[in-house]
């Protein structure tokens, strides 16, 4: 069940937000910018919730000439962090308990950090050298690759008869959007025909001139307009499908909205009832040896080969059950509830990038032999993409920033956890738009405005490394950032606005923090990075230590002695 409601989640978005991802895509002199290309990606994923789809337009759009594939590789780089969005919804849902939300969220947002910080990266290097389509092109090029066959249904077998009983898309109308077909434009994306059936058949159809006709003999003029005869290909239905929505009246957006909130409803009790079964179950010694087992690495000096089996095992996973985003789902609550710890979810998110490429390659291998090459080349620059990512982030251990980011923001999300909501609105949503509007004013205004913000960025992080590191080398005014106000370096104040215009709570009440309650909340954000490093630390405090009141602790200590 949570699996479906994973992927009816990506069917009523794709309802809601589709016809605008292909309006998005139709405007091809856009994605020739490769910044705006990139945002772009973002914002068809996050539409669509599904990196799979918003693939298989850029691979329509390619191999119908709109677009090429130089222009195509920092849409697909966009795709990738689009996807990540999936998890960290589902992270939403572990809100309610403060120490699994930290973890859940850091665990969820590990794949944000990397997949941005490889964009970073990567998006420039591939702009000014284009290593990754001239790697592509000559892999290509050397290989004589013929058409394969489609690539392992293996979870679709399990989950297809019950959602295809519930709703059924016909995809193709996005990519006709894209690929500028007028007529897709008033087709619904609710598929009503699932069998049918093509044949050729000769038509009258009216052309600009008699140049155009397909012979003198067929050519003829009728008022102002110009006859003749074409072969044309019509479609024939012969059996209806036989979901729900199949005869609805409702418009694809009302449909998408019913289908939204029913599956988020279906998401949050699966979540809810996953981490209570795995909270019952893992219990006691079986669950101390369970995550012992998990989080150990191989002894010595096999200790560094842990990650890169982790890294294969989510590239396995990843390929059988074909979604990044419902394997990475799938475990998020098992770092929330402490199973998995982060520095071994890290490996597993990167496999899972890398799994989700294979089955792209595969499927690619399926497209008709004119398009074979053009399609198979995107498939692999998402592949490489990732490996690269990977090289870069990854073997050596100083480089692994994205746990270290991932954890600072899970502690700052478990202290404001609307921050969380925030966090998603901002990078997935806002600053997509905002940099995709600088992008299409010109490449003047966006490093005008780009590269004095990316500056002060870089100012900001050598000071913070410098106030932790080496302070007696920063003047006295910078030792700290006390000398700004509060609420350019706290989020306290925007807690304290957020709380207000909610009208949570009024003076002291449960549902509010109050100031004692705010600095044991900031104490225990101090034992995190230990609780990260080793879950069992949290679940072996939650069993064995008991907090007393202070004054109550010498009568207790007496009880007990007594």
């Amino acid at each position: 069940m949570f699996v479906c409601s994973l992927d009816i989640l990506s069917s009523a978005f794709q309802l809601v937000g589709g016809k605008a991802a292909g309006d998005i895509f139709k405007e091809n002199t856009v994605l020739s910018n490769p910044v705006a290309g990139l945002v772009i990606g973002i914002l068809v994923t996050v539409l669509v919730q599904s990196s799979s789809t918003s693939s298989s337009i850029v691979v329509s759009m390619v191999s119908s000439g709109l677009l090429e594939v130089q222009s195509a590789i920092p849409v697909i780089m966009g795709t990738n962090i689009g996807t990540s969005v999936t998890n960290t919804i589902v992270a939403l849902m572990q809100s309610g308990d403060r120490s699994e939300f930290r973890r859940a969220f850091a665990g969820a947002t590990v794949h944000d950090f990397f997949n941005w910080l490889s964009v970073l990266v990567l998006l420039p290097i591939e702009a000014a050298s284009g290593y990754l389509y001239y790697l592509t092109h000559i892999i290509v090029e050397s290989f004589d690759i013929k058409s394969g066959e489609d690539a392992p249904d293996m979870l679709k077998v399990i989950t297809d008869p019950f959602t295809k009983l519930i709703i059924q898309l016909d995809k193709s109308v996005i990519s006709d959007i894209a690929t500028g077909d007028p007529s897709a434009a008033n087709k619904s994306l609710i598929k009503e025909w699932c069998k049918t059936a093509s044949s050729m058949v000769k038509k009258n159809v009216t052309v600009p001139s008699e140049l155009n006709c397909t012979s003198p003999e067929f050519c003829w003029i009728e008022g102002n307009n110009i006859w003749t005869q074409k072969n044309v290909s019509q479609t024939t239905n012969i059996e209806k499908c036989n979901h729900i929505f199949v005869n609805t009246d409702i418009s694809d957006l009302g449909v998408g909205l019913i289908l939204l909130a029913v599956s988020l409803i279906i998401l949050c009790t699966c979540l809810i009832l996953i981490v209570k079964l795995l909270n019952s179950m893992l219990k006691g010694q079986v669950a101390t040896v369970i995550k012992k087992v998990i989080n150990t690495d191989f002894k010595y000096p096999f200790g560094w080969l842990t990650g890169y089996i982790a890294i294969a095992v989510g590239a396995g996973m990843t390929f059988i059950v074909q979604s990044s985003s419902i394997f990475t789902s799938a475990l998020t609550p098992l770092v929330g509830i402490g199973v998995i710890s982060i520095e071994r979810v890290y490996p597993l998110t990167l496999g899972s990038n890398i799994g989700t490429t294979t089955t792209a390659i595969i499927a690619a291998l399926t497209s008709p032999g004119e398009t074979l090459a053009n399609s198979l080349q995107i498939a692999l620059c998402h592949f490489f993409f990732n490996i690269s990512g990977i090289i870069i982030w990854y073997p050596i251990p100083f480089m692994r920033i994205p746990i270290r980011l991932a954890k600072a923001l899970g502690i700052h999300t478990s202290k404001y956890r609307w921050f969380a909501v925030a966090y998603l609105i901002l990078c997935f949503v806002l600053l997509p738009l905002i940099v995709f509007g600088l992008s299409v004013a010109g490449w003047q205004v966006l490093v005008g405005v780009g590269v004095p913000i990316l500056i002060i960025i870089v100012i900001i992080i050598v000071i913070n490394l410098m106030q932790r590191k080496c302070p007696r080398f920063l003047p006295k005014v910078l030792r700290t950032w006390n000398f700004l106000p509060l609420w350019m370096h706290s989020l306290t104040p925007w807690d304290r606005m957020i709380q207000n215009v909610t009208r949570c709570c009024f003076g002291k009440c449960k549902c509010c923090k109050t100031d004692d309650e705010n600095s044991d909340r900031v104490g225990e954000q101090t034992k995190s990075l230990e609780v990260y490093e080793n879950p069992i630390i949290l679940e072996n405090e939650k069993q064995d230590v008991r907090i007393f009141p202070i004054e109550e602790n010498e009568s207790k200590f007496n009880s007990t002695i007594m």
